[in-house]
């Protein structure tokens, strides 16, 4: 029997939403699923009300808000157990900005069963596009110097070593198969590590071309001398995802094809915050801050948010 929207409980996490941008969000999800719940990751309250008192739910949408901010890791763990709670085969995870094309839960569905028929599948993604650029993100399987990245043909999918967590929709027994998402990791780095664990349990990881999804990368959009993009992130962001790709180098789970490449690209990547972004040192700071606390295997929340 095919799968079916009424099988997919999707679950949006949400901290501090743009608010012009997340009802158009949650309604473009809303109506392609059986079920939506809004996880809420402690915003705090502006002009003394939440944001729910601003934004109007689709009708049916549950809001559940967690009294703190536990991180994605455990907010993902959390959707996971809504789904089942609800009797669904499927969780559609969902990140505050990515807004799904018409149709793209039920392609997702459609390649999920076909490749089933091949062997179990961990994770179905989309195709998605940055939302300032307009840049389709490729596809991409670990190798060495340079992944691959792959597009997807029209109508049809691609093997992938990793899918972004926004838009992934997973079967609950790829769950229990691969385990659950590591909470200490809090937020970088948390879908790429269960994405390690889910190909090493023998799990398709599979990219569709035709399921899209507008999705915004980074907080700046920077362009560099010569015409190339780069994605800028806040100085905490960046100490975040420093410490945690640290932290996976040194993980026996790690593919060490990926550990290879990903070392030159942080390097390269702090010369570049360095040297084009805003502000120079503290984004040198932090990316440093960062590769020492991951080196030495700190997890949880940054320093900032602990108390």
């Amino acid at each position: 029997m095919p799968s079916s929207a009424a099988d997919v409980v999707a679950v949006a996490v949400t901290f501090r939403p743009d608010e012009a941008v997340l009802g158009d969000v949650l309604e473009r999800a809303a109506r392609q699923v059986g079920r939506l719940v809004v996880l809420d990751n402690d915003s705090p309250e502006v002009d003394g009300a939440h944001w729910s008192a601003r934004v109007a739910l689709p009708s049916g949408v549950e809001l559940e808000r967690a009294p703190t901010n536990v991180g994605l890791g455990a907010a993902y763990n959390r959707a996971a157990a809504i789904a089942r709670e609800r009797g669904a085969r499927f969780v559609l995870l969902l990140d505050q900005d990515s807004r799904l094309d018409d149709g793209c839960v039920e392609a997702l569905l459609r390649h999920h069963d076909a490749r089933a028929e091949r062997g179990p599948v961990g994770a179905v993604g989309p195709t998605f596009v940055d939302a300032r650029s307009g840049e389709r993100a490729p596809f991409v399987r670990f190798g060495f110097p340079l992944n691959h990245k792959l597009h997807a043909p029209p109508g049809g999918d691609v093997d992938a070593d990793f899918l972004i967590s926004s838009g992934s929709l997973i079967p609950l027994p790829a769950l229990e198969v691969a385990g659950g998402f590591d909470e200490g990791l809090f937020i970088d780095s948390v879908d790429m590590e269960w994405c390690f664990r889910a190909k090493a349990a023998g799990l398709q990881l599979v990219g569709v071309a035709d399921a899209r999804m507008l999705h915004t990368i980074g907080d700046e959009l920077v362009r560099l001398p010569g015409g190339a993009t780069m994605f800028v992130h806040s100085p905490l962001r960046l100490y975040m995802m420093t410490r945690n790709r640290v932290a996976l180098w040194r993980r026996p789970g790690t593919p060490s094809v990926w550990t290879a490449q990903d070392v030159p690209r942080m390097l390269l990547k702090l010369a570049r915050m360095t040297a084009f972004a805003t502000p120079r040192i503290r984004n040198a700071r932090a990316m440093l801050r960062g590769a020492r606390d991951g080196w030495s295997g700190r997890q949880g929340p940054p320093p900032e948010a602990r108390r």
